[in-house]
C-alpha cells in the first residue's frame, strides 16, 4: 500500500486499542484453561518460522497467546511503535495465507520490507487483536496468536478470501524493534532559512507547516532536499521504521493534501524498502534523528508511476520532523 492510501485509511479507520478476551499478563492461554491444541513453531526468531499442526488433534476452543521466544530489553507498551515480521496460516493447512517473509527485497543490499505499527492504532496489514499480542513483550520475542477467525478478526472478516468464522488461525510475530515516541514531539531547534528557489516554511508549535511555494518558480526536475534544523540523534538508515511528522503541499497550486498533524500526531513507516516513495527513500535514509528536512519531489519519484493516483502529475513539498527510530 502506498505512503497516502495508508494515511488516508488510517485516519479513517482508526480505532481504540483492543484487548484480548481476558488479561494478557502473562503467557499462554489467554482466555483461561486450555481445551486444545496449540500449534508448534520451528526456528528462530528473525528467521521465517515453521509451523506444525497435529493430524488427530483438535485446536484449542480458546484463543492462545504464547512467547514462543523472549527477547530482551523494554518491555513493549500500548502506544509504542514496533517493527516485526508476521505470518499467517490456517489450522491444518500449511499454506501462507499472508505475511511479510513473502516480500522480497527491492534492488540489491536493500533490506526486506517489513511492517511498522504503532499500539493500539489501526493495522493495514494485522487484526488488531492480534497486534495487541505484542504489548508487554519484549523487543526480539516470538510470539504465537491462535484463535478463530471470528475471534482474532471479527467484523472485519473478508469471506470472500474462502476463510470461515469458524476457522482457526495461526500468527506468528517476531519482533525487531519498539520505539516510545510522543504523539505530539517536533523537531525543536534554530530553523534555518529555505535556499534560494526553495519553498519558504513556518511551522508552528503542533500544527501542520505552512509551505509556500516561490512564485513564478518552475518545479525542479530533480529531487531537491534541504535540512532546516540540524539534529544530534542517531542516523536512519534503511530498513529502520522512521517516527516523523509531516506536512505535504503540492508545488502546483500550494494546497496540502496530507498532514501527520490532521491524524493525531507522530506516524512510522519503514525507510528505503520502496515502503514509501522514492524521495522519502532517498531524502530521508542517512538524516539524523532530530532533523526537520524539507523535499521537493518530482513526480518521477513520487506517484508519477502510478497513473490511477490524484498526485501523480503533480511534484510535491514536505516538510519532514525524524523524531525516532524503530
Amino acid at each position: 500500500m502506498n505512503y497516502k492510501t495508508k494515511r488516508r485509511v488510517a485516519a479513517l479507520l482508526a480505532v481504540p486499542a483492543l484487548l484480548f478476551s481476558a488479561a494478557c499478563g502473562s503467557d499462554g492461554d489467554s482466555d483461561g484453561a486450555q481445551s486444545g491444541a496449540v500449534a508448534e513453531v520451528d526456528g528462530k526468531a528473525g528467521e521465517k518460522p515453521e509451523i506444525s499442526t497435529p493430524k488427530d488433534g483438535e485446536p484449542s476452543s480458546k484463543t492462545v497467546v504464547e512467547t514462543v521466544s523472549e527477547g530482551d530489553g523494554t518491555a513493549i507498551k500500548a502506544s509504542d511503535f514496533v517493527r516485526l515480521d508476521w505470518t499467517v496460516e490456517k489450522w491444518g493447512d500449511s499454506k501462507e495465507l499472508g505475511g511479510t517473509w513473502q516480500t522480497q527485497s527491492t534492488g540489491s543490499g536493500t533490506p526486506r520490507p517489513q511492517s511498522v505499527e504503532q499500539i493500539g492504532k489501526q493495522s493495514q496489514q494485522l487484526p488488531p487483536k492480534v497486534l495487541d499480542a505484542v504489548k508487554g513483550k519484549k523487543p526480539g520475542s516470538r510470539i504465537l496468536v491462535q484463535g478463530t477467525a471470528g475471534d482474532l478478526i471479527g467484523e472485519g472478516l473478508n469471506t470472500s478470501s474462502g476463510i470461515a468464522k469458524k476457522d482457526v488461525l495461526i500468527w506468528v510475530l517476531d519482533v525487531s524493534g519498539a520505539a516510545s515516541v510522543d504523539a505530539k514531539a517536533e523537531a525543536k531547534g534554530e530553523q534555518a532559512a529555505s535556499a534560494e528557489g526553495m519553498p519558504e516554511v513556518k511551522a508552528p508549535s503542533q500544527k501542520a507547516a505552512t509551505i509556500t511555494i516561490p512564485k513564478g518558480a518552475k518545479a525542479p526536475k530533480g529531487l531537491e532536499q534541504q535540512v532546516l534544523i540540524k539534529g544530534d540523534g542517531k542516523k536512519v538508515e534503511a530498513g529502520q521504521g522512521l517516527i516523523a511528522q509531516y506536512t505535504g503541499v503540492k508545488w502546483e497550486d500550494g494546497k496540502k493534501f496530507d498532514s501527520s498533524w490532521d491524524h493525531g500526531g507522530a506516524t512510522a513507516f519503514q525507510i528505503g524498502t520502496g515502503s514509501v516513495v522514492q524521495g522519502w527513500d532517498k531524502g530521508l535514509v542517512g538524516k539524523n534523528v532530530g532533523d526537520r528536512v524539507l523535499l521537493v519531489i518530482p513526480p518521477s519519484l513520487g506517484y508519477g508511476a502510478n497513473p490511477s493516483s490524484e498526485l501523480a502529475k503533480n511534484t510535491l513539498v514536505f516538510v519532514v520532523d525524524i523524531l525516532g527510530v524503530v
